[in-house]
């Protein structure tokens, strides 16, 4: 997707965005638009107190002069935008890519509504065209990595379950110090059974599907923005 077109999905959730709100800030390219565009009313009088997803995103609202809290100081927000890996026909989610995941979960769940901002290719009939990314603790990260191997098998799962590494081959940190496993399950058939099983792993501190979270989806097509909206909210 252009930049144009994200920056066109940023700006369409930027309209339901009303001053005074608080606001979780979401981590990613898209995202990235958002909090740039809400940087440009922030310096035109705009008010507003947000959340970031992660460190990156905290950065870059800091040097736009975006004002910023915490959720212990502000444990309810208004809207959380972010952007998506797959999204499904009932805007179930995998997010995770940026590896943001466990803070992006945090605060969609604090938010009364989460707003996704993404481009037609993340749209999947059945999520599990792209790896699950799912964050372990370092302590005993080979045996979380071999139960979630096992989970894996158990499902008939044929792609492998990778650590995630950086471009110089050590191993990928979040920002909460934890690591993340990228796990190819494919169609996944029944995500809430998936979640519930990955978080009955010991060593699993969260996943990459969100699941009855997202409200609104902006999509930038070809033909410009299309919004969905989940139909059981």
């Amino acid at each position: 997707m252009s930049d144009t077109l994200k920056r066109q999905a940023a700006q369409a959730a930027l309209d339901e965005v009303e001053s005074g709100m608080r606001l979780g800030l979401g981590t990613g390219s898209t995202a990235w638009h958002f909090v740039d565009l809400l940087g440009e009313k922030v310096a035109d009088g705009f008010e507003c107190l947000c959340v970031p997803t992660s460190e990156q995103t905290a950065r870059q609202a800091k040097s736009l002069n975006i004002p910023l809290t915490t959720l212990d100081d502000t444990p309810k927000l208004d809207i959380t935008v972010d952007g998506a890996d797959e999204i499904d026909p009932e805007l179930s989610l995998i997010k995770g890519a940026g590896g943001a995941l466990l803070r992006e979960k945090i605060v969609a769940a604090a938010s009364s509504r989460m707003i996704v901002i993404a481009d037609d290719s993340k749209r999947v009939d059945v999520l599990g065209k792209c790896p699950l990314p799912i964050e372990i603790n370092r302590f005993g990260a080979r045996v979380t990595s071999n139960a979630i191997e096992a989970l894996m098998a158990d499902a008939g799962a044929t792609g492998p379950a990778t650590l995630r590494q950086t471009n110089d081959g050590t191993p990928f940190v979040t920002d909460g110090g934890h690591l993340i496993v990228d796990a190819c399950f494919g169609r996944i058939s029944d995500a809430k059974a998936l979640s519930g099983a990955l978080l009955a792993i010991p060593g699993v501190v969260q996943h990459g599907l969100f699941i009855d979270m997202c409200d609104t989806v902006y999509l930038a097509t070809g033909q410009g923005i299309e919004r969905i909206t989940r139909q059981n909210r």
